[in-house]
């Protein structure tokens, strides 16, 4: 496994990891490697299948100029996107790297190309430089899921990474609990030992530290934040009037349960901030983003931890170790998979992560993953409009509950459990390969077509 805790989470902009922040790498590596630009004169961009059904409800044609302007999901301001699109748009240039210029518009540079799927991945996409000789470079990238990018025919590890011998390599959940078995570690500590290879423990610790202040800040800013949504669907949020609510004096439709209502409110803040293209962390999609920062708020503020720092350290290491898994042994793609690769990951690494954090054994980890993906399987992918607000933000709330109901049954057994996490992690891939194309992330079947359909039929 030569992922990272710093792969799976990664500090980018909304709304979607796969079509938003991977586009954007994608084109600015298709630059960078391509040498000098100086005698460049065009740029084209070809986007395919799922990019370019639901390419501009997810910000991809906006993702790609970013890209090839030389910004990075890490780094671009997102109050300043639109303002740096439009003075583009406006010059019909743009600067490639923000150095080289060439003429450019969207609608003549940028083409979508929805009947078509290329072949190792339903987010396939062409950058094709023209240089003034009149040769062309042309590339073929692929938008894995979670932010990660592929070249056409790359195979193996993760593009620009070096592999590195860890102490604990693991490829499935058995191999992790055969080290914990013997040798006494708990799967956070296996995690910081292969962590502690590739960096120093301050520059873990302050890591993992950034990572969680970034979400800590998206749950404030969303629940503060009222208005509406971009897009056209005219979809409004909703986390800051429910959240001032929740603080309110009022509790005439006071539920028992209305504490885990605060955590379905921190969730759908996050995503409210992921739909309207602010900062968020992808954890480990930009689409199920809002699952583990709930969690862990809830586990922090909830949970009365002695050391809470350490919990969440731990909490973070043992949500990755999941990702890990379930990205390499089947997928974290909507586009691949189905939302089960999305919020049902998202789902099993926040339960893993809070058992962890709570003293929970390694077998009790394996046993609350395992169900947040079991009563996810077979979720589909159909955002209305192509757009990551409806089903997306409440199924993160939805997602978060989840999390916390597996971590509880996971703690009060003994960690003995039926089925394990290597099966479901198999059944969700072939559950995905079975999925018919038109619910995975296309907005080609589902809500998509069924809300829009009814909604024009009343009009």
């Amino acid at each position: 496994m030569d992922m990272s805790v710093f792969d799976l989470f990664k500090i980018g902009i909304g709304p979607s990891s796969s079509h938003t922040v991977g586009p954007m790498v994608a084109a600015r590596r298709f630059l960078v490697e391509a040498g000098s630009l100086d005698d460049v004169v065009g740029v084209e961009a070809a986007l395919y299948g799922s990019l370019a059904l639901t390419g501009v409800g997810h910000a991809t044609d906006k993702a790609v100029i970013l890209g090839l302007m030389g910004e990075t999901p890490q780094h671009v301001v997102p109050t300043q996107v639109d303002a740096m699109l439009a003075a583009a748009e406006d010059k019909k240039e743009l600067k490639l790297l923000g150095t080289h210029a060439v003429p450019f518009t969207a609608a003549a540079n940028l083409l979508f190309f929805k009947s078509e799927t290329l072949p190792e991945h339903p987010n396939g996409m062409r950058f094709t430089l023209k240089r003034a000789d009149g040769t062309m470079l042309s590339k073929v990238y692929y938008s894995i899921g979670g932010g990660f990018i592929r070249e056409e025919g790359e195979t193996g590890g993760i593009a620009g990474k070096t592999p590195v011998e860890m102490p604990y390599p693991f490829d499935t959940m058995a191999q992790l609990l055969e080290h914990g078995k013997r040798t006494g570690l708990t799967i956070p500590q296996m995690l910081r030992a292969n962590e502690l290879m590739r960096v120093s423990e301050e520059e873990l610790n302050e890591g993992v530290d950034r990572i969680w202040q970034v979400m800590r800040d998206c749950i404030t800013h969303g629940l503060e934040t009222a208005g509406q949504l971009p897009g056209g669907l005219k979809v409004k949020r909703r986390a800051a009037d429910l959240w001032r609510q929740a603080k309110g004096g009022d509790r005439s439709n006071e539920l028992p349960h209305d504490a885990l209502h605060q955590v379905s409110l921190y969730a759908m803040a996050v995503n409210e901030e992921n739909a309207a293209g602010g900062r968020v962390v992808t954890a480990p999609t930009n689409g199920a983003a809002g699952i583990i920062p709930a969690v862990l708020r809830y586990y922090a503020e909830d949970c009365h931890p002695s050391d809470p720092v350490k919990g969440v350290r731990e909490f973070m290491l043992t949500a990755a170790a999941i990702g890990m898994l379930c990205k390499r042994n089947a997928s974290i793609s909507g586009a691949e998979i189905g939302c089960q690769g999305e919020v049902g990951v998202a789902c099993a690494m926040a339960a893993a992560g809070l058992v962890a954090a709570l003293g929970g054994s390694n077998l009790q980890i394996e046993n609350a993953a395992e169900i947040g993906i079991e009563h996810h399987l077979g979720m589909t992918c159909d955002p209305i409009g192509g757009l990551v607000q409806i089903p997306c933000i409440e199924r993160n709330g939805m997602g978060a509950v989840k999390a916390i109901t597996a971590a509880s049954l996971a703690l009060k057994g003994d960690g003995t459990h039926f089925v394990s996490l290597d099966e479901v992690i198999e059944t969700m891939r072939q559950t995905g390969a079975d999925m018919q194309a038109k619910y995975k992330e296309t907005s080609l079947g589902g809500l998509a077509i069924h809300v829009v359909t009814v909604n024009h039929a009343a009009c």
